[in-house]
């Protein structure tokens, strides 16, 4: 790999100093002994602030991660959108092409269907999406290509194909028995908090996905392995995220 001159990588978000992808780009770079490679945070309060992170660091960026709560409102800031970020409406990765164009990549979508398709079964027909925001989209249209039928969870409804927690009942999780949480709830160090639905319905057909990693099981994944629901967490989903925008970014 050509390391003729410094090369620059971050992930774009808030309040992020707990990131895998900064630990993870760094122990690689090691592997592959890029010494002119870094990957930093940029750890910004308002989108508002991107344009001075490209301006500050442009000579030397070449790709970065965005996490929440930026992945939609990167978006205005971009030249170009691959066809799948697109259609998703939500962008993780961005590559900094040799013409100066800033092109927004989904990645997530990518991530999360290679790490949860060996748990599908035949009668994983339906799933509950807990969330609405970025990563939410990129889980919808994966779950979706593999012609599993969705609905999203809110705390406040506001489109067609949402509802709220409270009208979960016993019928609407007979019916969905797959559940992944896209919420914040239960990261570290808010480890007893967990999506507030009704997990007495939860049963071994059920399969339990949580994008989050840390912990490892989370109260949600814990309490549906409770009730024998066949549990998943988001650490697999980040590496191969990580490494197919590892991929984009070396393409020419």
């Amino acid at each position: 790999m050509e390391e003729r001159k410094n090369k620059l990588f971050g992930l774009l978000g808030k309040n992020i100093s707990y990131s895998f992808s900064k630990g993870y780009f760094k122990e690689k770079f090691e592997k592959l002994g890029l010494k002119k490679h870094k990957y930093i945070n940029f750890d910004i309060q308002t989108i508002d602030d991107f344009p001075k992170v490209i301006e500050k660091n442009d000579d030397y960026l070449k790709g970065m991660n965005v996490t929440i709560p930026y992945k939609e409102e990167v978006m205005q800031h971009l030249s170009k959108l691959d066809k799948t970020a697109k259609k998703i409406g939500a962008v993780n990765t961005i590559k900094f092409t040799k013409r100066g164009d800033l092109k927004g990549y989904n990645t997530d979508v990518v991530g999360f269907e290679n790490s949860i398709t060996p748990f599908l079964k035949k009668h994983h027909k339906r799933a509950l999406i807990l969330g609405t925001g970025g990563a939410s989209k990129a889980v919808a249209y994966a779950l979706k290509n593999n012609d599993i039928k969705v609905k999203f969870v809110s705390r406040k409804p506001y489109k067609e194909n949402m509802i709220s927690y409270k009208d979960l009942t016993q019928e609407i999780l007979k019916k969905y028995n797959v559940i992944v949480n896209c919420t914040p709830l239960g990261t570290f160090p808010e480890i007893e908090k967990c999506p507030d639905i009704p997990y007495q319905f939860i049963t071994k057909k059920h399969l339990l996905y949580d994008l989050i990693y840390n912990p490892e099981a989370t109260t949600f994944l814990k309490k549906g392995q409770e009730n024998g629901a066949t549990i998943k967490n988001g650490y697999e989903m980040l590496q191969l995220q990580a490494e197919e925008s590892w991929r984009i970014w070396n393409e020419d």
